[in-house]
């Protein structure tokens, strides 16, 4: 069992929902925590809530040298970094063929690319100071699934869950204490379904029959039984035990047998979520 007590923990997407609440418990261990957003009101309130000497740095996950600079800042700060949460995203919702160069620009550049950039800039510094270490990096169930109207969020979400087990392989290689994690919740009630309230205008052109999915997810995110404390916790008791994966949602893994299934005995994908293709509901 890892003890996390006056370790270093880097939350990215940490001014609000998951991340926010990863902050707070590891606050509660008694980490010291570095949060990380583009919200800098979120992260401020966050900063607030933990009760703690928490250090706020304004990135956008998705700018390389962004997360570099926020890596420099917390080695220069606190001399190691013992937990990392690649945790920032978003969503896009809508048919394939009507998806937007600016949909798949944008979310890819948040949801895959800033783990990458965080695993580029941090791992490399975590092997340098040697010892125990943790990179959880948050997919979705959507990162094990194939949610009809989702084509985009699900290919940066799958791409997140195949990074992070390439980057357990690599690591275990080289018999590094740097542990992997990927976290792959459901519907939790976070303000992910508003992430286009931080979308930057010049992506801003988004696909024109995203509307009816969209709220589709809104509604289920918004009903989600699971909720981001939780969440929080699960994750962090994953990470004392050195769990790989992390499935907040038990139905989660039956929808992935039901996929493990189609593709072992090849027959045509099974949709997870038929109700989002109703006519009743689209």
């Amino acid at each position: 069992m890892k003890e996390l007590g006056g370790k270093v923990a880097v939350v990215t997407g940490g001014g609000s929902g998951i991340g926010r609440e990863l902050a707070l418990a590891c606050a509660r261990e008694g980490m010291k925590v570095v949060i990380a957003d583009i919200d800098e009101p979120g992260m401020a309130e966050t900063a607030k809530l933990t009760n703690a000497a928490t250090m706020a740095v304004r990135c956008n996950v998705s700018k390389a040298d962004e997360v570099e600079s926020l890596a420099a800042r917390v080695y220069e700060a606190h001399g190691a970094a013992h937990l990392l949460f690649n945790n920032a995203g978003v969503s896009v919702a809508g048919p394939t063929w009507t998806t937007t160069l600016h949909d798949w620009e944008w979310c890819m550049g948040i949801n895959l690319m800033g783990v990458v950039h965080g695993i580029r800039s941090f791992v490399p510094r975590m092997l340098q100071q040697g010892g125990e270490a943790h990179v959880v990096s948050t997919a979705s169930a959507a990162g094990t699934l194939s949610v009809p109207g989702s084509s985009v969020y699900c290919v940066s979400k799958h791409g997140v869950v195949t990074m992070s087990e390439c980057l357990h392989h690599e690591l275990r290689i080289v018999k590094s204490q740097i542990g992997v994690s990927v976290l792959c919740p459901a519907f939790v009630p976070t303000g992910i379904a508003d992430s286009h309230r931080n979308r930057p205008a010049e992506l801003a052109d988004t696909n024109p029959l995203a509307a009816p999915y969209a709220a589709w997810a809104k509604k289920a995110v918004e009903k989600g039984k699971i909720s981001a404390p939780e969440v929080a916790a699960m994750t962090l008791q994953a990470v004392k035990e050195d769990r790989f994966y992390i499935f907040t949602h038990p139905h989660t893994r039956d929808a992935i047998e039901v996929r493990m299934q189609d593709l072992l005995q090849q027959r045509h994908p099974t949709n997870p979520t038929p109700s989002k293709t109703s006519g009743e509901n689209l």
